[in-house]
């Protein structure tokens, strides 16, 4: 009897949209001010990590609180709430059982405890983007064809991808497994959906891009299956720092729009560049860090994998008038190495990389590392703790020529945290590296 008596005064299960805000944005409950420090503290372990790493390769890394180098506090996001401009909207099960539930996930595919949980209360996510999510799920509710929960087990209708632009742009896109069916069965289910969104419950969404992609992956390029315009205009177009950008289905762009304009400014001023300045914008996306410094240099080179991305980066700086730059298409590791083993210019030339979570090829470092020229680079990274780690390593480390790394080392000398992801744990560290 005591035990039931101590049970019941337990705290109730959260509700499911608890259990999604908790794991997708698990500071929503603490007030801003407590965020940012948050952050801070996990940036200030993340220096404290690299200060040990280096000292464990016989680098005096050691600075005051332990830490690599100075760590300046979190610089905050203009916008706290609904800031992202991408959303991504899975397809499963939900905790009703409805297999065509629209949503965000709870649980993970090992446990195999998977729920899709509707994002209808997840702060980060804007209003325009769960009412898309909203339609969507009304849409293939009503389909004849199922969800695709597991490849192998049939099914069609997969992932959602909303990106919204200040200037009032929505484009959504579509992922749809085709399985066995034919061509004009397709074109059916396309036409289908277009007239939901152009004519149908969607049009209140007021899409001015609709894009359908046959996809048989997990995630699918441009060049590994094409966008199929169904809808509308075949980008959107955004306003930063006074000059407009033109974005892809599958082009970067930093998720926080305000937020990017903070810290690109941060960046021009970190680049310390002079008039005859050379700006290296490897992983450069649609072109926005390099094109929103580009008159503080004279010249921009940018290197991106996404072709369409470097479509938008040249269709960028032609519409903006910018005339400095040029951009390189290919993987970074290709095309960077070939670029720099030649260079003969005098001019100062300063690096700024942006990778993925993947961080950098180990040959981009090494280029990079041996390529006298570059005195300055700053790494722009969203999680410090990752590969990155394995990169700030590769760029401190001792030449070592049995891994070809003949350039002298370089230095963390500033970390500035930047968060572009209010709500969650996570930040954007950017380290700056002289040598």
């Amino acid at each position: 009897r005591k035990e039931k008596a101590r049970g019941s005064c337990s705290p109730p299960e959260p509700s499911w949209e608890e259990r999604l805000a908790n794991a997708a944005t698990p500071l929503w409950r603490l007030p801003y001010q407590e965020q940012l420090q948050v952050k801070y503290e996990s940036q200030r372990k993340i220096l404290q990590t690299l200060a040990s790493r280096l000292e464990e390769l016989g680098i005096d890394a050691q600075k005051p609180g332990g830490l690599c180098c100075p760590l300046q506090p979190v610089v905050p996001s203009p916008i706290i709430n609904g800031y992202r401009n991408k959303s991504t909207f899975s397809v499963n099960r939900g905790p009703d059982g409805n297999p065509k539930t629209v949503g965000l996930y709870v649980g993970t595919g090992r446990e195999r405890n998977i729920v899709c949980v509707k994002a209808n209360h997840v702060e980060n996510i804007p209003s325009k983007h769960k009412q898309v999510a909203q339609c969507y799920e009304e849409f293939i509710c009503q389909s004849p064809l199922d969800s695709c929960i597991l490849f192998h087990k049939g099914g069609h209708w997969r992932e959602l991808v909303v990106r919204t632009t200040r200037c009032g742009h929505t484009m959504a896109i579509i992922t749809f497994h085709p399985q066995q069916l034919g061509q004009e069965a397709l074109a059916t289910q396309k036409a289908l959906l277009r007239e939901f969104f152009t004519s149908g419950p969607g049009a209140a969404c007021a899409l001015t891009s609709l894009y359908f992609q046959e996809s048989t992956m997990t995630r699918c390029s441009h060049e590994q299956s094409p966008y199929q315009l169904l809808h509308g205009a075949p980008h959107i177009f955004e306003e930063l720092l006074g000059l407009r950008f033109r974005i892809s289905p599958d082009a970067f762009f930093q998720v926080n729009t305000a937020g990017a304009e903070v810290l690109y400014q941060a960046l021009g001023e970190l680049c310390q560049a002079a008039g005859d300045t050379v700006l290296l914008d490897i992983c450069c996306g649609t072109g926005a860090i390099g094109l929103s410094l580009a008159h503080q240099v004279s010249k921009v080179i940018g290197v991106e994998v996404v072709e369409k991305a470097i479509e938008d980066a040249e269709w960028n700086a032609a519409f903006n008038g910018i005339s400095n730059c040029e951009f390189h298409s290919g993987k970074a590791e290709a095309v960077l190495p070939q670029l720099l083993a030649s260079w003969e210019d005098a001019r100062p030339l300063v690096a700024v990389v942006n990778p993925s979570r993947a961080g950098l090829h180990y040959r981009v470092v090494r280029a990079i590392r041996n390529c006298r020229a570059i005195r300055r680079l700053l790494y722009i990274s969203c999680k410090p703790e990752g590969e990155a780690m394995r990169n700030f390593l590769e760029l401190c480390c001792p030449p070592d020529p049995r891994k070809k790394l003949a350039g002298e080392p370089f230095a963390p000398v500033l970390a500035i945290p930047f968060d572009m992801f209010p709500h969650t744990v996570h930040c954007e560290l950017v380290l700056l590296f002289t040598r």
